[in-house]
């Protein structure tokens, strides 16, 4: 990999490697960009000044204090799947700790806590968890994100309404601080720096390994779907109304998942319900909804209900490819339900609007349930009111994002906010959307925004872990 150029930084990294100089790469590398920044989007070009790939907590320490002592910003990196391309520095000229080399796993069969190393992709997860008592933990379906930034800025998925999300799990964390210490964070010890990462983690640190508590595997899934692949406007809108008035139910069961997908071959609702084909069958799930090609699945194997996940029709547009996309995305608490007439006005919006692409997708994602049991301040995540978000997703085939792709995603969000006119409603950082510049913070984190910048400040006051939308440190 080497071809550095002498300079004191590539001098001093190579040093914090111990002298392998196959864990670094700069811009002078070959295929640097291909094969080591890899953006995710590749509408928002960033060339990092190195990627680095340290062994141990040691490495990832040293690497963070050259970058101290140079003035450049660091950004961890685990799975790469960040809209904006945040875990390769969001700008020019930072340093990249990429965090595939950390792959620890093991189980407490006592506690059944598992340890797990910080560049282990959820794919991985899965697997190992499963090989290891069979058990299991909240996350997402996309299998290439990796926990590291998923478990750090929410990790939402289709077990989250009876588990919480992935980072509900973290009971510690091993990170690297701003001034190159390692330290031990939970509720007992440096309870700051783990109320910060439990939300906000790039800002703060780089987490190499996760302490998780786990669950048992359910032991019989059902897996549904209703396909809606014509119909007009007012038709997927009849759809959607039924969907939201299903969701808001108080009484729903925590067992039970969904999503309301909308493409341009039409409306798909699907979900999982972890439980018995019997329990399902007596919610009446589907004379709540469209009747329409109705499909029910019901499997005992856990890791096919996993990858049966994966093959869900948004991943497939979207998934673990690079391309050129744009994202936004809204929360909805139950008391920001769409009323019927912006319903109406939203999808006859959708079908007139031009789109600038074919691939397109808007998801409307069930939430609720255990995630919202956990106090708005106990963890940075913000959005513990929520109960349901929508993700809108474009994709240009053809080269770069262009006015009419950005302005069909944010006259959508609009039409919605506007019906909403006196509703705050907060976007999934997760969901990372650069158009809100740094307005972005107080929509992804609200009330807790306050108490991360002056943690900010006390860890690292002068902004070493940095992205445009990351924390800043609270001014004195």
């Amino acid at each position: 990999m080497g071809n550095a150029p002498s300079t004191a930084v590539s001098k001093c990294l190579t040093s914090a490697v111990g002298g392998n100089t196959k864990l670094l790469a700069y811009k002078e590398t070959p295929l640097y960009q291909i094969q080591h920044v890899k953006p995710y989007n590749l509408d928002i070009s960033i060339t990092p000044a190195a990627v680095t790939y340290p062994e141990t907590a040691e490495h990832v320490a040293a690497i963070v204090k050259c970058a101290a002592d140079n003035s450049l910003k660091v950004q961890p990196r685990c799975g790469g799947h960040s809209y904006a391309n945040y875990g390769i520095g969001g700008a020019n000229g930072a340093i990249v700790v990429d965090l595939k080399n950390f792959q620890q796993f093991s189980i407490d069969k006592g506690t059944w806590q598992a340890t797990i190393g910080g560049g282990t992709l959820l794919r991985d997860v899965t697997k190992r968890l499963h090989e290891n008592g069979n058990r299991a933990m909240a996350h997402g379906t996309c299998p290439q994100v990796g926990i590291g930034g998923h478990a750090t800025i929410g990790g939402l998925g289709p077990t989250s309404r009876m588990w919480g999300s992935a980072l509900d799990h973290v009971e510690e964390v091993e990170v690297v601080l701003a001034n190159s210490s390692i330290v031990r964070a939970s509720e007992q010890e440096n309870s700051d720096v783990f109320f910060a990462v439990k939300g906000a983690g790039a800002g703060f640190g780089i987490v190499t390994e996760f302490k998780v508590r786990t669950e048992a595997e359910p032991g019989e899934s059902v897996l549904y779907s209703y396909s809606i692949q014509a119909g007009d406007a007012a038709a997927k809108a009849s759809a959607f109304k039924k969907w939201q008035a299903l969701i808001a139910d108080p009484l729903l069961s925590r067992k039970f998942a969904s999503q309301f997908i909308l493409t341009e071959l039409g409306v798909i609702i699907s979900g999982s319900f972890f439980g018995p084909l019997s329990e399902y069958n007596s919610l009446n799930i589907s004379s709540r909804l469209p009747n329409k090609d109705e499909s029910v699945i019901v499997l005992k194997d856990w890791l096919g209900v996993v990858s049966h996940w994966a093959e869900d029709v948004a991943l497939e547009i979207g998934g673990g490819i690079q391309s050129n996309f744009y994202a936004k995305s809204l929360a909805y608490t139950k008391d920001d339900l769409l009323p019927d007439d912006a319903v109406d006005k939203l999808f006859t919006y959708i079908d007139k609007t031009k789109k600038g692409t074919a691939l397109w997708f808007v998801i409307w994602d069930l939430e609720g349930g255990a995630t919202n049991d956990v106090a708005p301040d106990a963890t940075a995540y913000g959005h513990r009111d929520a109960l349901f978000y929508h993700q809108s997703y474009a994709v240009n085939l053809f080269g770069h994002v262009d006015d009419t792709i950005r302005g069909f995603l944010t006259g959508l969000n609009k039409v919605v906010t506007d019906a909403l006119p006196n509703h705050n409603l907060g976007a999934y950082a997760g969901y990372v959307d650069p158009a809100l510049g740094e307005s972005g913070q107080s929509a992804y984190w609200g009330s807790n925004l306050e108490r991360l910048e002056q943690i900010k400040a006390a860890i690292d006051p002068k902004d070493i872990f940095h992205n445009p939308q990351s924390v800043r440190p609270a001014k004195a």
